[in-house]
């Protein structure tokens, strides 16, 4: 007699697939017998007809049961082989392998482009790409050129809620990373030259070049990009970070974002690429609505963003959302073009969204990481003494940390090194004028710094700095 329980953690599916699987392997259920019809099971159980489908299609594809069209599922002919697979499940099982020794590395990664894989959403997010493997086949075929409508609704209901992201489901577009999606709007915009920022992200004017794109370089001031240095650059497209500025950690006033706006709407053909990369984790206010917002759907901004942070780099989703005055060039030039996100991705984060898990998640990881940044930076203060200095503590998973009189960036990076500590100097953002960076300033990312490593870091950087700075204590 099969009994479920909802209370279980297990899914009520897996518990009907293990019942019925047990059964079969023990012979209680003969090779050849009819399983019982998906209705009567379902109403034998107390327990919708999908969730007993769902059991019937694992029981297939493990080879246990046979689906018959317009008969049903019936036990596998086995011709002996369940016998053989309970001796093999009884006997022990072979040792492991001895592991392979990871190379050597740094003991603290303080790099900026990790994160804390322990705090990714491994079972709510497992248990529905579980089910979709087994419930939705159709995901196995080709999608949406843009992205499945599903997902595309979720992302657009979100970015307008917490972002003020003016947009229909229509403009959005998912893809496999910001770095694909502005190898697409490179397309869009062929001919044309983009302003970045200095310092900035190599990597986007590294792949803006590489699609036949020349980028400008524009410096930065407290207030983000600087306007008129942008007017002056002879750019008709302007990329931008302009909620968390990296890797510096400014935000862009809005009096600033109505000039950068009126720039952008000054001239025919000019568009501005707002990066929001980081924006979810924010501790302090909420930040300011986005440029795209601000412009409308129909404005000169193309929306980015990624689901790195907040997920994990591996995932590769990310999205844009295009003004309708490119979006029917985009579906032209790429209609033959397939979805470079797995559809399984794309439905799993379209349920979590739906479900309310995203949103819960997000929550926690914003509490989490608030705790290991006042964490880590009480803790270099101790380490450091009174000359340190940390800016941009306020949102995104990296600070700056400066020390006056440390012997320079260089020297800190490298005794940092010796210690085991990886991070990496301001100056190695900026393109051109490095000699604009502050002095004795690094860029310290804590998101791959598990809380309970954080006193030994904060204790190496202090051996490492502490002998270069002339104003540290005496340590006997």
């Amino acid at each position: 007699m099969i009994t479920l329980d909802a209370a279980e953690k297990m899914p009520l599916y897996e518990q009907l697939y293990a019942a019925l699987a047990a059964d079969i392997r023990a012979g209680a259920l003969a090779p050849g017998s009819a399983l019982p019809g998906r209705r009567a099971m379902a109403a034998r159980l107390g327990v919708s007809v999908s969730t007993v489908d769902t059991a019937y299609q694992m029981l297939a594809a493990e080879g246990l049961a046979e689906a018959k069209p317009r008969r049903g599922f019936f036990v596998q002919e086995t011709g002996g082989l369940l016998h053989t697979h309970a001796r093999v499940r009884q006997s022990p099982p072979p040792a492991a392998p001895a592991p392979v020794p990871a190379p050597d590395g740094p003991r603290f990664d303080l790099s900026t482009g990790s994160i804390d894989t322990a705090l990714f959403p491994a079972r709510s997010w497992g248990r529905i790409q579980r089910e979709l493997l087994y419930q939705c086949p159709a995901l196995l075929q080709r999608g949406e050129m843009q992205g499945d409508a599903g997902l595309r609704a979720q992302i657009a209901a979100y970015l307008g809620e917490y972002r003020g992201v003016d947009c229909a489901p229509e403009q959005v577009v998912v893809g496999a990373g910001i770095e694909y999606l502005l190898g697409c709007l490179a397309h869009l915009f062929a001919g044309g030259v983009a302003a970045v920022e200095n310092p900035g992200y190599h990597r986007t004017r590294a792949v803006l070049e590489n699609s036949g794109i020349p980028c400008r370089l524009v410096g930065i001031d407290a207030g983000g990009l600087r306007v008129e240095a942008l007017a002056g650059s002879g750019a008709n497209l302007c990329y931008v970070t302009p909620s968390h500025h990296f890797p510096t950690g400014v935000t862009m006033p809005a009096p600033r974002r109505a000039r950068l706006l009126a720039w952008a709407n000054a001239a025919p053909g000019r568009y501005i690429l707002e990066d929001d990369y980081d924006s979810e984790f924010r501790f302090d206010t909420r930040p300011l609505p986005s440029l795209q917002g601000m412009a409308g759907p129909d404005g000169p901004v193309v929306y980015l963003t990624t689901f790195s942070k907040s997920l994990a780099p591996g995932i590769r989703i990310a999205c844009m959302v295009l003004p309708h005055s490119l979006l029917g060039r985009y579906r032209r030039d790429f209609a033959v073009y397939a979805n470079t996100v797995s559809r399984v991705e794309q439905e799993t984060l379209c349920r979590f969204m739906a479900g309310g898990y995203f949103t819960r998640h997000l929550a926690r990881m914003r509490l989490a990481y608030k705790h290991r940044m006042e964490a880590f930076a009480a803790a270099l203060r101790a380490a450091l003494g009174p000359g340190l200095k940390l800016t941009a503590t306020h949102s995104g998973l990296h600070f700056l940390l400066t020390l006056g009189g440390a012997g320079g960036e260089r020297a800190m990076v490298a005794a940092a090194a010796a210690e085991g500590v990886r991070l990496r100097g301001l100056s190695e953002y900026y393109m051109a004028d490095a000699g604009a960076c502050a002095p004795d300033t690094v860029v310290a990312g804590y998101a791959a710094l598990p809380a309970q490593d954080i006193p030994a870091a904060a204790a190496a950087l202090g051996r490492a700095w502490g002998p270069l700075s002339p104003a540290a204590p005496p340590r006997g």
